[in-house]
């Protein structure tokens, strides 16, 4: 056995796991030289890890479409970035009316609700448009095909948002129901955070609820599962697959809204970093499974918020938190190196005698 093992290794996998090896002697040591100079308190230990909870919550809702649309019809959405985007940039108008009205801090509920359902329903919209103009066509094709099709579908989008709305950055307004910060037990929350991390976790719950317990839900896993077979028992294929993108691209409207309250400014390019980190969590935790993409994001956004500063602080770095994105897309590399399945591994259809 050892020897065979010994005759499947190859240069590069040599060259792979040594690197693999160098990152994480990189990593401990320099989590214990962090740790050891005691430069940062137990506070801010616990503000990095509830601003990691919160941009873990976001690309969690993102990472949602991803595995949707992966686990119904085996193809990497890569447009879906866009479909984030759409939504909250197209909110920001309705905000700035309400604004102009008087109204955005007089009813601060209400105003929050009809900019969330704005967002979402572009959102949703967006992506069932994608579906039946880009992707249905093409249901049939290889792989290859819609993939190549989604990155200029992707390119599209952006250039057609930058058309509509300009390429200026459209500040959101922020709420005076959000401004400031709880005090639980010793530990300091803005209440932008929380909202965040509250509204992700709610959400996350109705759509896996959705996906879980409701006739669409069921018609959505049989479709995944076999859509000749879906169709024979008499789920309309093309309907539910119609749904999924809509349900993803309504969760990514959502998560517009949260982004939004965290980092109040939108653009035309402002999907682009948290889409890929979204299919960065998707892929850690385990595409095609909803409760992975949760996992794997929630995990991303604690790394991407404490790694900075506990793996590279140490290591005598400047300004180590300008390098969050080379981790997490340094995590993205190797998890399809080491274990592509991700955390709770990819959902795959057994085949059955």
């Amino acid at each position: 056995m050892l020897r065979n093992w010994m005759q499947r290794i190859t240069l590069i996998d040599i060259v792979v796991w040594t690197i693999g090896v160098a990152i994480l002697v990189g990593v401990i040591w320099g989590s214990i030289a962090t740790l050891s100079i005691g430069k940062y308190s137990l506070n801010t230990w616990i503000d990095l890890t509830i601003t990691g909870l919160a941009l873990g919550g976001i690309y969690a809702l993102i990472a949602l479409g991803y595995t949707l649309v992966y686990g119904i019809l085996r193809m990497i959405n890569f447009a879906h970035s866009e479909v984030f985007m759409s939504g909250p940039f197209t909110a920001t108008f309705a905000a700035s009316a309400f604004v102009a009205l008087g109204w955005w801090n007089r009813y601060p509920l209400l105003c929050l609700l009809i900019v969330t359902l704005i967002s979402a329903t572009v959102s949703a919209s967006i992506a069932t448009l994608n579906e039946r103009i880009a992707y249905r066509p093409l249901r049939f094709a290889p792989r290859l095909v819609p993939l190549i099709t989604a990155i200029g579908l992707s390119f599209f989008l952006q250039y057609v948002f930058r058309g509509l709305y300009g390429s200026g950055l459209k500040g959101y307004p922020e709420m005076e129901i959000f401004q400031g910060f709880w005090m639980l037990g010793g530990i300091r929350i803005f209440k932008t955070q929380a909202a965040a991390i509250v509204g992700a976790v709610v959400m996350m719950l109705i759509l896996y609820g959705i996906v879980q317990k409701t006739k669409l839900g069921k018609a959505m896993r049989s479709v995944s599962e076999d859509k000749e077979v879906a169709a024979l028992m008499g789920i309309d294929v093309d309907k539910t697959i119609s749904r999924t993108f809509a349900i993803g691209g309504a969760a990514a409207g959502l998560a517009g809204i949260l982004y939004l309250l965290l980092f109040p400014v939108a653009h035309f390019f402002m999907g682009f970093f948290p889409g890929l980190k979204a299919f960065t969590a998707a892929v850690l935790g385990g595409i095609g499974n909803v409760p992975g993409a949760f996992l794997g994001a929630m995990l991303l956004g604690l790394v991407e918020s404490i790694g900075p500063s506990l793996f590279l602080d140490g290591l005598g770095i400047p300004a180590p938190y300008q390098l969050k994105d080379a981790i997490a897309f340094t995590i993205l590399v190797f998890i399809l190196i080491f274990r592509p399945s991700g955390i709770l591994g990819e959902r795959l259809v057994q085949a059955k005698a």
